[in-house]
């Protein structure tokens, strides 16, 4: 795969980018809006809407980020990811243990501020998949808790999981749904919502701030993978491929790089990156 390929251009950038989806989404109520065609529900005020929002350290002191972490007024957390496949496969971005992990990661960060486990949050951990994230054919995929003993018995523990499939063609989805799905697919504008999000991608193209901050982190990126090339000729690595790949990945966490980072800008697959 090209590096032109792997590293898009400012004005190739689109909504199912990490980079623009992050800054467009920035806008409270048109977050809000997406949110609710993703739901299909009434969202309140929110409150608190940061991308790439760091949560509490784990135990081997790695950084939890999250795409969008948003907080409603009534206080239910809602995590959004944006997920593209790319080259890489999908048992290889191990969705539901990380799904299971940034849920548990809201979690924690919570009861950290020395809050109490019976006041957790309602939390929705979302992800927008431009492929079938589980290969069954449907449009959207949601879990909750159940009692294997009793179908249909919920455990109310307040958290669900839902996966939205946007490259799926039926006509079994809300008409609204449909519609976010065909623009995160090909850009087709069809309604209010679409009309706002694509504005807000074409004001986002002409913003000289974030396309500075974007074509910093390219260029960094970069020039972190040419240098980590560089090092790893002078070791010796010759058929250590994977090792000087690591050695790449190591350093660019070390200077500050999310995982989504590092994956949509070097093509790395998200897994490695993650276990590094």
């Amino acid at each position: 795969m090209s590096e032109q390929r792997k590293m898009k251009s400012y004005e190739e950038l689109r909504y199912s980018d990490d980079f623009m989806f992050s800054k467009v989404m920035e806008d409270p109520e048109l977050c809000r809006e997406v949110l609710q065609c993703l739901l299909q529900r009434p969202i309140s005020e929110l409150k608190e809407v940061q991308t790439q929002r760091q949560l509490t350290y784990t135990a081997d002191g790695k950084p939890v980020r999250l795409d969008l972490y948003n907080r409603d007024s009534e206080g239910a957390v809602y995590d959004v990811e944006m997920q593209n496949l790319n080259h890489k496969k999908v048992e290889d971005l191990q969705l539901p243990r990380r799904s299971r992990f940034y849920q548990s990661s809201i979690d924690i960060d919570y009861m950290d501020k020395g809050n109490s486990y019976n006041d957790l949050p309602e939390s929705s951990v979302l992800f927008i998949c431009t492929f079938d994230p589980f290969g069954k054919g449907l449009g959207v995929y949601t879990f909750r808790e159940y009692c294997e003993e009793m179908p249909g018995y919920r455990l109310d523990d307040g958290t669900v999981k839902i996966f939205y499939n946007c490259c799926y063609k039926g006509d079994d989805i809300a008409d609204g749904l449909r519609k976010l799905y065909d623009y995160i697919e090909n850009g087709k504008v069809e309604d209010d919502l679409t009309r706002k999000i694509e504005a807000a991608v074409s004001l986002g193209r002409k913003n000289y701030v974030w396309r500075t901050q974007y074509m910093k982190l390219r260029t960094m990126l970069m020039d972190e993978r040419e240098e980590g090339k560089k090092e790893g000729i002078k070791e010796g690595i010759k058929e250590g491929g994977d090792i000087r790949d690591n050695e790449m990945i190591s350093n660019m966490l070390r200077r500050g790089k999310t995982v989504d980072e590092i994956v949509d800008f070097c093509g790395y697959p998200k897994e490695q990156v993650e276990k590094v």
